[in-house]
């Protein structure tokens, strides 16, 4: 099959849960001899299409911000999806896999499916609906108008956790044209990955942190609420170490909240870290903290079970994470409250033998997400449709 992924972001210059999925995925469709393209904003030097480890990359426009003041980028959505036309009807495909967010390339690759009679599949990370107004206030509006236009066109839809299908569900979306293909990670490539610290295998000797956060720096990811469960957990622990991964908007004002609850000397802002040292500092750790209050998959969630170590995340309505956590077995799920989250952390760190008990569930579970299961239930998804 000839292939072709639609999504603006591309990694490894943006590196994302969904940018990671087409990667991994688009890999191993070569592996197994198909022709993969990926259609997204030209964040390279040189050429507009290259070879990037087997794939061709299209590059549709100029390098522009995805964000701004936090949120994405209304006019460079709309400018990918308009430069996006004559870059992908310029070849013909067997198949179109478009990530639907943010929503206007959707209409694009529609009207290239009919023109150049290519089958489509539209591949959806989260669902917003009401949660538009949130993000944008009364303008909310318009997004969630948007996004119910795309679930009208999409006849084919392909959902990455159980969670966001019952959301695709509830927009109105029949459930026999969704099918589910969750995201995953590479076990092996994980297993190779040495831990910062000299850790006993399941326990919680020798780690360099207490508990680790790791996501971009935005209002949604909360991380002010676990700075303050910091505190409070302060009290049981005086040395109680924690770790926050990532950069983003709001790091200045996290690092400020950090010194005037006096957490600086406890809490270490590493930033951006790549993918080995990511899981070298989860290895280290020995609790994940994912405090989100929106989160399409949560693949950190995973990459932390493949690490052995249990996860608190919160009962908030666009948290998909929290679906894939059962509380009390590999982690907690509570809410989004700094005492809740400060209490379950506890339970897991003062007791070894509940932690050692919730770390061999956690990687249990992390098996059922590799890699390669997700792309037998894609490849024959697509094989179905061509």
């Amino acid at each position: 099959m000839k292939i072709a992924f639609v999504y603006d972001a591309v990694y490894p210059w943006v590196k994302g849960g969904a940018e990671k999925r087409i990667y991994e995925l688009g890999t191993r469709l070569l592996e197994k001899g198909h022709e993969v393209h990926l259609f997204g904003i030209k964040w390279w030097e040189g050429p507009d299409v290259i070879e990037y480890e087997g794939m061709f990359l299209h590059g549709v426009c100029k390098a522009r911000n995805l964000y701004v003041d936090g949120r994405r980028s209304i006019s460079t959505a709309i400018l990918f999806s308009l430069q996006l036309f004559p870059h992908l009807s310029y070849e013909k495909f067997d198949l179109i896999d478009v990530s639907v967010f943010p929503y206007f390339s959707c209409f694009t690759v529609k009207f290239v499916s009919i023109l150049n009679k290519a089958h489509v599949v539209y591949t959806w990370h989260e669902v917003w609906d009401d949660y538009w107004y949130e993000y944008m206030g009364k303008a909310g509006f318009f997004g969630k108008v948007i996004e119910k236009a795309v679930s009208k066109i999409s006849g084919d839809n392909i959902a990455v956790s159980g969670w966001t299908k019952q959301r695709l569900q509830k927009l109105g979306v029949p459930e026999g044209i969704i099918s589910v293909v969750p995201n995953g990670i590479d076990l092996k490539e994980i297993s190779e990955i040495d831990s910062e610290a000299d850790c006993k295998s399941h326990g919680i000797a020798n780690k360099h942190y207490d508990v680790i956060f790791a996501g971009r720096l935005i209002k949604d990811k909360n991380v002010d609420v676990l700075l303050r469960a910091i505190y409070l957990l302060k009290v049981e622990n005086p040395y109680i170490s924690c770790c926050i991964v990532g950069d983003g908007p709001e790091k200045a004002e996290l690092m400020d909240l950090s010194n005037e609850i006096g957490v600086y000397k406890n809490v270490q802002f590493v930033g951006f870290q790549d993918y080995s040292s990511l899981i070298g500092k989860m290895k280290a750790s020995r609790v994940f903290v994912l405090p989100s209050s929106r989160e399409g998959f949560g693949m950190v969630v995973i990459e932390a079970f493949a690490c052995s170590i249990p996860v608190v995340t919160v009962k908030e309505k666009y948290n998909a994470a929290q679906g894939l956590v059962e509380d009390g077995v590999d982690g907690f799920v509570v809410s989004l409250e700094d005492r809740e989250i400060a209490q379950a952390v506890w339970k897991i760190i003062e007791d070894d033998t509940t932690y050692k008990n919730m770390s061999k569930a956690a990687f249990q579970k992390s098996r059922d997400y590799d890699w390669d299961k997700a792309l037998s239930i894609l490849k024959n998804i697509y094989e179905a449709r061509v």
